[in-house]
């Protein structure tokens, strides 16, 4: 698909500078664009990337000050925008065929709703629920009693485990595993002995939950990922967390059991958090940094231990300074040994 300077800045709400006549079929990188293509600048430090791209037009944010060698479509969120162009110029999205595939093995008792697609090899157990219009790709596994939403998308070889309950317009990718045991057990001597974990998950409306993440069970009660919550991939969630609505975490985050996690948290990759503490709600959490007490509604933490992000960027600089530093103590040694024998000398 080809499409114009002109009409995309239409669609995009942007004023344009230079030629509307452009024809524009690629997205790209401001370094990697090439003719054709439509890259973005949304972040200040790549500006000077802007003056040696090769794209055909570049989306910035109102008010950039600088210049560039091709057309510029100036809009008020640059990122936003270059996401409904994505929209716009990405293939056509996967057709899936709405029916049953013959290999897949179903329970009598199951529930389906209407316009379903199950596809190849999927396992639907018994007392499984599944709203209309939801698409179950190859390879898939329902435990007993779950219940999914309408309009879903499970993507092949996710799968949950018994009494899971899966909200509206939820996407899961592949390899998820959704009600596993939490990780519960008991010392009895030199032997650990397995702690029942007889509670369940519970997953709001409009989730996405990225590849190979695992949440598990809760001991008892609820493991629960509210409305809107977005999860990268490989992320660990733990029994009974409590995740609100609308917080979004990187990858490789891990959450240690019934910590309660606010809505509009934004978890960085790879933070850590150790169990039964609160994030507040609207708080930011660094990548890799360790949170072990609970953290306030509305700050930014990092580092670890986690504290607040100026402090620990502050600690991390003089971290940096440490061999200056120890060079400097080691010749301040030097001196007063010196002069500690300099003044035993006149003593005597």
């Amino acid at each position: 698909m080809t499409i114009t300077a002109a009409e995309i800045a239409r669609k995009v709400g942007g004023n344009l500078e230079g030629r509307g006549d452009v024809g524009i079929s690629g997205m790209a990188g401001l370094e990697d664009a090439k003719a054709g293509d439509i890259s973005f600048l949304a972040n200040p430090r790549y500006s000077s990337c802007v003056a040696t791209t090769k794209a055909s037009v570049v989306i910035v944010n109102e008010g950039w000050p600088g210049t560039a060698p091709c057309t510029l479509i100036k809009v008020k969120n640059a990122d936003a925008a270059f996401s409904m162009i994505a929209g716009m110029l990405s293939p056509p999205p996967v057709v899936t065929v709405q029916g049953i595939h013959p290999t897949a093995v179903i329970a009598p008792d199951a529930r389906l709703g209407k316009n379903l697609s199950i596809g190849p090899y999927c396992v639907i157990e018994s007392g499984v629920q599944i709203g209309d219009g939801t698409v179950i790709f190859a390879g898939c596994y329902l435990g007993q009693g779950t219940i999914v939403g309408r309009d879903c998308k499970f993507y092949p070889r996710m799968s949950t485990r018994e009494y899971t309950k899966i909200g509206d317009r939820v996407i899961i990718h592949n390899g998820a595993v959704i009600g596993s045991d939490g990780f519960g057990y008991s010392k009895d001597g030199k032997v650990w002995k397995k702690i029942p974990q007889i509670g369940v998950v519970e997953i709001g409306n409009d989730v996405e939950i990225g590849a190979n993440v695992t949440i598990d069970r809760a001991r008892f009660g609820k493991t629960v990922i509210s409305n809107g919550v977005k999860i990268d991939n490989l992320v660990q969630v733990a029994h009974n967390v409590k995740i609100g609505e609308n917080t979004a975490i990187a990858a490789q985050a891990g959450i240690s059991g019934s910590t309660e996690i606010g809505s509009g948290v934004q978890i960085g990759g790879q933070a850590g958090f150790s169990g039964h503490l609160t994030v507040g709600d609207n708080s930011v959490v660094g990548g890799q940094a360790g949170v072990i007490k609970n953290v306030p509604p509305a700050v930014f933490v990092s580092g670890y231990p986690a504290m607040d992000h100026g402090k620990a960027m502050k600690l991390q600089a003089h971290v940096g300074r440490l061999p200056v530093l120890k060079q400097r103590i080691s010749e301040l040694e030097k001196k007063i040994i010196e002069l500690e024998s300099r003044i035993g000398k006149g003593a005597n």
